[in-house]
């Protein structure tokens, strides 16, 4: 692990916010012979403002659907030049990775380049105003997915399977992470950077703003995704996506209420909804421990 940082500290991210702990730590085990491409979103934004950064790599900012496309031309040049030991990451937030930018997420697996692509997910546009994304959970208030009499419970579709859908690609390795579980977040980024090939890591990334609580809060709320069962820390090295290594399962998970109540965008939720998503995250826990005997 670099004792440098890479992710300099003074940057604009908001207090609370687990991005910068995200980047800062992957950089960390990156180290400094390092490409970054970065979509356009709260990260990019917050850790750029002209004539400032907080980038101590090269650093290229793209727009919010080619992270992807940037990172693979990087990796055709490399191998252009005999240069072998740089390591390539593109950072995308939920927008830029599971909506606007993934066609090009999916050509740059179906194609093999050797990247690292990191997902840190907020659940929602937050730069460009709190909308909804594809990665909304069900139920969340977003400005896009109000509630109201119409609509009383928030969006009303489930997030979208994201590591699911790579994994189904067939790329070299895929992984949930959560910095609230550093060792099993360490690891994975390790196992990551390590391998050939396209790489893809869905990092939970807790946004106080829009989801609504206390900055001070950040870890509380990030460990409870996990410990409820709501987010599953898994990895997949092959075969079918239901092939996956649960790599932190709680003794006992928390109700899901427990989370839910910690953020603004949920306080809308009735019991009857609440155990519906209670229900939604057992059945998928009975899947996979089905899988596992």
């Amino acid at each position: 692990m670099s004792e440098v940082e890479l992710f300099a500290p003074g940057h604009r991210m908001c207090a609370g916010c687990a991005a910068p702990i995200i980047v800062r730590w992957i950089l960390k085990l990156a180290g400094p012979n390092t490409i970054v491409t970065n979509a356009t979103g709260c990260l990019e934004v917050a850790t750029t403002p002209y004539p400032q950064t907080a980038w101590k790599v090269p650093w290229i900012h793209v727009a919010f659907e080619n992270a992807a496309a940037v990172a693979s031309g990087i990796d055709a040049a490399l191998k252009a030049m005999g240069k072998k030991d740089v390591k390539i990451i593109a950072f995308g937030g939920d927008g830029g990775t599971v909506d606007i930018g993934f066609q090009a997420l999916s050509g740059m697996i179906e194609r093999g380049h050797n990247v690292l692509y990191v997902l840190y997910d907020n659940e929602a546009y937050m730069n460009t105003g709190i909308q909804r994304s594809g990665a909304t959970p069900y139920g969340a208030w977003t400005t896009t997915s109000q509630v109201g009499p119409a609509i009383p419970v928030g969006k009303r579709e489930a997030k979208k399977p994201i590591a699911q859908i790579v994994a189904a690609h067939n790329p070299s390795y895929v992984a949930t992470a959560n910095p609230a579980f550093f060792n099993d977040f360490k690891k994975k980024v390790e196992k990551a950077l390590s391998k050939k090939g396209p790489k893809f890591l869905h990092v939970i990334s807790a946004c106080c703003t829009g989801w609504r609580f206390d900055p001070s809060k950040t870890m509380e709320v990030l460990r409870l995704a996990t410990e409820t069962g709501l987010f599953p820390l898994w990895e997949w090295e092959g075969g079918p996506w239901t092939n996956i290594k649960i790599t932190y399962k709680p003794k006992q998970r928390k109700p899901v209420e427990e989370y839910l109540r910690m953020q603004g965008r949920f306080r809308h939720l009735t019991d009857e909804e609440i155990e519906k998503i209670q229900r939604m995250v057992d059945e998928w826990w009975a899947e996979i421990e089905k899988e596992e005997h």
